[in-house]
């Protein structure tokens, strides 16, 4: 089974390197030059939970060295995802399965314009990874893979990739609730994400500072009023209590929001508590904390080079 992981980043290396040894698998870049210098690298490398380990993958730029895919896997930033699939369309056949691995909601509607909703895989992802440079990443947590198609029904290809993934030590289940199991992420993901990079902290050293807490406790309730709005089937009952339990258990974790801000790249807040601000309007819901991160977060990000001076 042909297997294109579009976007080299911590998780693109990490799930080519694992099923390397299970699958034919190709990086896809958008980026010549960083996709000549993993080349020169001799593949990806990897240190960490999962151990010292190295996979020689093909990475390329051009798509016309790939062919047909029989499933394509993206893991780009939410905001890269039109022109991910764009690069990436002479890719994807009848068939081809495109499972999306991006944090976030919102890109869905994207990538449905290109892809037939029959053969869209949306996921969600436990494994905790960052990049340390160009294919060295550092493997920090495992955890659980889940999929599913948004319609409530299990493609073939859908088995088929979980048995793949799950012999290539990447734990995966298929549920039939994944709009569930997706807001369940979001709402953990607009409490812990913005208010890390604000403040620059672990996910551990949020919660003992009660200032931060409240924050992150007012964010939570407004997500899971407009996620109950949208009869979305929450996973967790007491979705504050899992906000914190996350935050122990990746107590030495800098959130994927953090690690951009240290970097000075785009975030995804838009696509997080953008889409709880943007939803809660629709339905009439107020949401101030979460519209009062969204603006914190963008002045952030727009003040780089202010910081700088």
């Amino acid at each position: 089974m042909r297997t294109v992981i579009v976007g080299p980043g911590a998780l693109g290396c990490l799930f080519a390197g694992l099923l390397s040894k299970h699958a034919e698998v190709w990086l896809l870049d958008h980026d010549p030059k960083r996709a000549e210098r993993i080349v020169n690298k001799q593949g990806i490398s990897c240190q960490g939970v999962s151990g010292k380990w190295q996979a020689k993958v093909p990475v390329t730029a051009k798509p016309s060295d790939i062919g047909e895919a029989d499933v394509i896997v993206l893991c780009v930033k939410a905001y890269d995802t039109k022109a991910a699939i764009l690069h990436a369309r002479e890719l994807i056949k009848k068939d081809t399965i495109l499972l999306t691995l991006q944090d976030g909601l919102g890109h869905v509607e994207t990538i449905s314009e290109v892809v037939d909703p029959q053969n869209l895989l949306v996921g969600v992802t436990e494994q905790g990874v960052f990049l340390v440079e160009d294919a060295l990443i550092q493997h920090t947590g495992t955890g659980v893979t889940t999929i599913g198609n948004l319609e409530g029904f299990i493609p073939v290809r859908c088995r088929q990739i979980r048995e793949i993934f799950n012999e290539s030590n990447i734990e995966t289940r298929i549920s039939r609730n994944i709009k569930g199991v997706l807001w369940s992420r979001l709402i953990i993901s607009c409490g812990i994400n913005p208010v890390s990079a604000l403040t620059r902290l672990k996910n551990g050293q949020l919660m003992p500072f009660e200032s931060c807490a409240q924050i992150i406790r007012g964010a939570v309730t407004e997500a899971v009023k407009v996620a109950k709005r949208g009869k979305a089937k929450l996973v967790y009952e007491d979705p504050l209590a899992k906000v914190e339990a996350v935050c122990e258990a990746t107590a030495a974790n800098l959130s994927s929001m953090l690690q951009d801000v240290l970097a000075q790249k785009k975030t995804e807040i838009d696509f997080v508590n953008g889409v709880i601000v943007r939803q809660g309007k629709s339905y009439g819901i107020p949401t101030p904390i979460n519209e009062a991160l969204v603006n914190l977060v963008k002045t952030v990000e727009a003040a780089y080079d202010v910081a700088e001076k």
